[in-house]
């Protein structure tokens, strides 16, 4: 592996910061005496960007350049992640700087997958690539562990749930101080996408059809990172053993899940890897949603590994349906992971209901989609015109 690609893979790792934001949310929820619907807003406010800001993003990285995205991506984050360090902040200001965390994961997300192509060597991009993915998985699960284990590191037990902002903000700046030394010779693409061209790409239904289940996917991953704690709690679990099994347990069969998956795939379809991951997520959350405490870990370990591999199987079962419009595809497939924002609030609400384990019926449908929409045959789809 070159040296070039160990900054970019740094990178990815630092994007996974994003998804302690669910796992944290109990920690908030406690300290601002908060409902379950307006604790999620956490997460809420880190996805809702991905709607945002993902096209526009792609837009400013073919004016600027893709490092210099990244570097403004990082930066974003790191003010995000040194504010709660300085300050103890009202929630108000919270949201603001988990809005920017937002922003700036978008950011390197939008630039993070193709810059990866410019620092590999030939031929390696998508083993590289891969790898990264399960580099953010590292990273997921290493943020969802910090969230809950802070409170045992003596010198940030002063800080209380902001202990971790500390370790994120270092990480950040690193990462930046990496990232602007590296020397890259970027590829500039011919027609950077737009929002015309992407939107308009939603006129086919196998599109559409895609998008809503990455929409839903990402829900459904949000949900387990927000909820899993409080749910195995609800069942009876101890405090310390949940927190072992909990979303930082979750995010470790991700990054398993990521990492055995280039593997797997040397002897499967994407489309049958596609239709057992969905399968055996949604066998995970079903479990899950019984309430049975002593099938719980069973639970969390079969929705790990399913969940792992639903976004890259789907992603590129859809962009081979139309390879011309990558660009654009990428784009909606960023825009949809604002169904993190959304997702969540729903079984945040049924908890609000006292509705118990049963709140994981949201997870449920959304697996229940992407079972169904994995069962679908690969078709060969017209070239799309946008005017």
């Amino acid at each position: 592996m070159r040296m070039k690609t160990l900054p970019i893979l740094l990178t990815f790792f630092v994007m996974g910061v994003a998804d302690a934001m669910g796992p944290m949310s109990e920690a908030v929820k406690e300290n601002y005496k908060l409902n379950n619907v307006v604790a999620t807003l956490l997460s809420f406010f880190v996805f809702i960007a991905f709607a945002v800001f993902s096209v526009p993003g792609g837009l400013l990285a073919a004016r600027i350049g893709k490092k210099n995205l990244l570097l403004l991506g990082l930066a974003l984050n790191a003010v995000a992640m040194l504010i709660p360090c300085l300050i103890d902040p009202n929630f108000a200001l919270l949201l603001a700087c988990i809005f920017v965390l937002g922003i700036g994961t978008t950011f390197l997300q939008v630039a993070g997958n193709p810059i990866m192509r410019d620092v590999s060597a030939e031929g390696r991009y998508s083993r590289n690539l891969s790898f990264a993915q399960g580099f953010k998985g590292i990273g997921s699960t290493v943020s969802a562990y910090l969230v809950t284990a802070i409170a045992g590191f003596a010198m940030f037990q002063s800080m209380g749930w902001r202990g971790v902002f500390p370790i994120f903000f270092v990480l950040m700046l690193v990462t930046f101080v990496w990232v602007a030394a590296l020397r890259v010779e970027e590829t500039k693409a011919q027609v950077p996408p737009g929002i015309a061209s992407s939107i308009g790409l939603l006129a086919k239904p196998v599109f559409a059809l895609a998008v809503l289940g990455i929409f839903l996917y990402v829900g459904a991953e949000v949900c387990m990172g927000r909820f899993l704690l409080p749910m195995l709690e609800e069942m009876g679990i101890a405090k310390s053993t949940a927190s072992k099994f909990g979303p930082a347990f979750f995010f470790l069969m991700l990054t398993v899940g990521r990492l055995v998956g280039g593997a797997v795939l040397h002897i499967m379809t994407p489309r049958t890897f596609f239709r057992i991951s969905a399968a055996m997520g949604l066998l995970g959350v079903a479990i899950l949603m019984t309430g049975a405490a002593p099938l719980a870990i069973v639970g969390v370990l079969l929705a790990g590994l399913g969940f792992a591999n639903i976004w890259p199987m789907l992603f590129s079962i859809t962009v081979e349906k139309d390879p011309q419009h990558s660009s654009e595809l990428s784009g909606l497939m960023c825009m949809a992971i604002a169904g993190g924002a959304v997702v969540p609030l729903l079984m945040g609400k049924l908890v609000d209901m006292e509705w118990g384990t049963k709140a994981f019926l949201v997870p449920v449908i959304c697996f229940v989609y992407l079972l169904v929409l994995s069962l679908q045959k690969d078709k060969t789809v017209e070239a799309v015109v946008v005017e």
